[in-house]
């Protein structure tokens, strides 16, 4: 079980930096978008870091440094980090905040693989870059744009996951489609999901596979290696005429994706994209897990089990301010984190099952009232833990399989 280290700060001490973590934790759906959009602008803190665990059980986080991502390893489950190591040798726009984030995964053999999306000159525009480690972080190769298209349009919001023959996956957020629609004088709803793989460690890639259309436009997409080498993709959808629920569909490292299946049904009605999207995992016994964001007809944040044309064991985490949910499985056992707001300070949540979802038990693991990033929940061998990075604390780990947060 969790050990609670966190003891709340008494008082109003730190008010104005608390009123900034507000500004920078609630959902864009239910915070004041004036207030929010000018409290980032003032004083935007790019705090977006992903984690992993290696097979020796070294946690590795990547994140960025000027212009440059950067991974760090810790041996000692988070309390001291090694000095960052430079993944592009060449800097370059990097995007690290929010939805979009440098992502950091392991192949088969401890390759250290990387992907980040790269802003560029027109708005929203991007493209979606990749470098790899084939000496344990020792140096990277120059890192390569995994899509063929190449128009200086929305390519963004980049996932990574390494399917169970090591085949590398990469899905992005593109708006190709949107603008051949528009030249050609017809309606389209929000951009498309594409994703591109690598047969060979991530020296070349092959795509650009598109998954479907209309889906929302600035939302993570979640993605989960199965078994058999597919693996699944989740996204917010943009069902007719306008409801922004969540889809999946299984891809094939062929190219193939199967059609896609509506996943939640919350009904949200909106024309609006909430830069909050959904994660997903997958148990041992084949069961897909998740974790979203809704304003629908019950608003908030919710976990459920996804079946084929149903959620089942819904059930709401959190409070109001709910925000930035992150799931992950070994075996039967699952483990959600997400933070929330309490009108002073952003507090870590933690919820724990043994059985696949049946029970739960739950534990505030830290809190912060400076700006915070997205927790993420990471598994390995055996091992669940959660990763926080906070401007006042650094990148903590909080240790499932020790029972111990750092």
């Amino acid at each position: 079980m969790f050990i609670n280290t966190y003891t709340k700060p008494m008082g109003k001490r730190l008010l104005r930096l608390a009123a900034l973590a507000c500004a920078l934790s609630l959902p864009a759906a239910t915070a004041n978008a004036a207030e929010a959009g000018a409290a980032m602008k003032k004083a935007r803190v790019e705090l977006g870091a992903s984690a992993a665990f290696d097979r020796a059980g070294q946690v590795w986080a990547a994140g960025k440094d000027g212009g440059h991502v950067v991974v760090r390893k810790s041996t000692d489950a988070g309390q001291t980090w090694s000095p960052p190591s430079r993944v592009n040798a060449i800097p370059e726009a990097i995007a690290a905040d929010g939805e979009g984030l440098p992502k950091i995964a392991f192949g088969p053999n401890d390759e250290i693989y990387v992907s980040w999306t790269r802003p560029l000159s027109k708005p929203y525009s991007g493209e979606i870059r990749f470098a790899r480690s084939l000496d344990g972080g020792a140096s990277f190769d120059a890192p390569l744009t995994v899509h063929v298209d190449r128009q200086e349009i929305t390519h963004r919001f980049d996932a990574l996951s390494i399917a169970s023959d090591g085949k590398i996956f990469v899905a992005w957020i593109d708006k190709r489609d949107l603008l051949a629609a528009k030249a050609a004088g017809r309606d389209y709803r929000g951009a498309a999901v594409y994703y591109a793989v690598s047969a060979d460690q991530g020296a070349t890639f092959r795509g650009d596979y598109r998954i479907a259309d209309h889906t929302c436009e600035c939302c993570r997409i979640a993605v989960s290696a199965q078994p058999d080498g597919d693996v699944i993709a989740l996204w917010r959808h943009v069902f007719e005429p306008n409801i922004r629920d969540h889809a999946l569909a299984r891809l094939h490292a062929d190219g193939r994706a199967e059609p896609v299946q509506r996943a939640t049904f919350d009904n949200w009605r909106t024309d609006a994209c909430p830069h909050h999207g959904p994660a997903l995992t997958t148990d041992g016994n084949g069961d897909m897990h998740a974790v979203w964001f809704t304003q629908g007809e019950a608003p908030g944040v919710f976990y459920g089990r996804l079946a084929s044309d149903r959620v089942e064991g819904r059930r709401k985490l959190g409070g109001a301010r709910a925000a930035h949910a992150d799931i992950a499985a070994q075996g039967n056992a699952l483990l959600v984190a997400w933070k929330e707001y309490d009108g002073e300070h952003t507090l870590l949540h933690g919820e724990y099952s043994a059985d696949g979802g049946k029970h739960w038990t739950a534990r505030e693991l830290a809190g912060t009232a400076a700006a915070s990033d997205q927790p993420r929940v990471l598994a390995r061998d055996g091992r669940l833990a959660v990763f926080w990075n906070t401007q006042d604390e650094g990148m903590r780990v909080f240790d499932m399989a020790a029972g111990t947060t750092r």
